[in-house]
């Protein structure tokens, strides 16, 4: 059974890892947990380099990804992509059907437009119950957050612990910048969304994201008719 992580554990967690690298954040991790950690895949620039440095560790790492089947052609597209370069399988969780059908034919296709209640009621359908069964039989799971990324994620850590799920949480690029995510995209080759090139930053589903203008918050094309402070699909809050 999963050791539940004290905040006095996770204050020494981070000060023990204070100042070291990702790699090394990582290497430790899956040595500790082995199969009972998994980076959780949204195939972000991030997690793509996140995704490359597992590899390299272990080439047998869990990486799962969530289909929530509103996703962009270039999308699906990178992860056919990510698979053949690596050569690997990465696991696929999509909604339960019965839940999805039920929700769009008493809600409507596009209810997230309609209210902050409904938006998170198809981000729970799409992205959370399918989260919840990928995360059975874990310990430890792994994302590519960064601080920088939005207001709402200036107080998290590179070592947290979800309470919500009883996993500990594992952010090796908490402390990178942009630049610091392409220049290592580019120095190994990694598979990224194309759409990054035409302004889209960041990218989850189709109907929820558009690209951004420049000098804009790069998480401002996500969910953009809300309040920025409520721009999260519930994943990290």
């Amino acid at each position: 059974m999963q050791k539940k992580y004290t905040t006095t554990d996770i204050d020494q967690l981070n000060a023990e890892f204070a100042g070291r690298s990702p790699e090394e954040l990582l290497r430790f991790f899956m040595e500790k947990y082995g199969a009972h950690l998994a980076l959780s895949s949204s195939l972000s620039a991030e997690d793509q380099c996140l995704t490359d440095m597992m590899l390299q560790i272990n080439s047998h790492a869990r990486i799962f990804t969530l289909d929530t089947g509103r996703l962009f052609p270039e999308t699906y597209s990178l992860l056919d992509r990510t698979n053949l370069h690596y050569n690997i399988k990465i696991e696929v969780f999509c909604p339960d059907t019965c839940a999805l059908q039920r929700m769009v034919t008493e809600q409507g296709v596009n209810l997230f437009y309609e209210s902050l209640e409904k938006r998170h009621l198809c981000c729970q359908v799409r992205k959370l119950e399918p989260l919840s069964r990928a995360f059975s039989g874990l310990e430890a799971w792994v994302c590519g957050l960064r601080r920088s990324q939005s207001v709402t994620r200036g107080d998290m850590r590179k070592i947290e612990w979800d309470e919500k799920h009883g996993l500990l949480k594992i952010n090796p690029l908490m402390d990178w910048t942009e630049e610091q995510t392409w220049a290592y995209v580019r120095a190994h080759h990694v598979p990224y969304n194309k759409l990054h090139d035409q302004g889209f930053p960041s990218i989850g589903c189709q109907p929820c994201t558009r690209a951004v203008k420049a000098g804009e918050d790069i998480r401002s094309g996500r969910w953009w008719w809300e309040d920025p402070n409520h721009r999260e699909c519930g994943l990290h809050r």
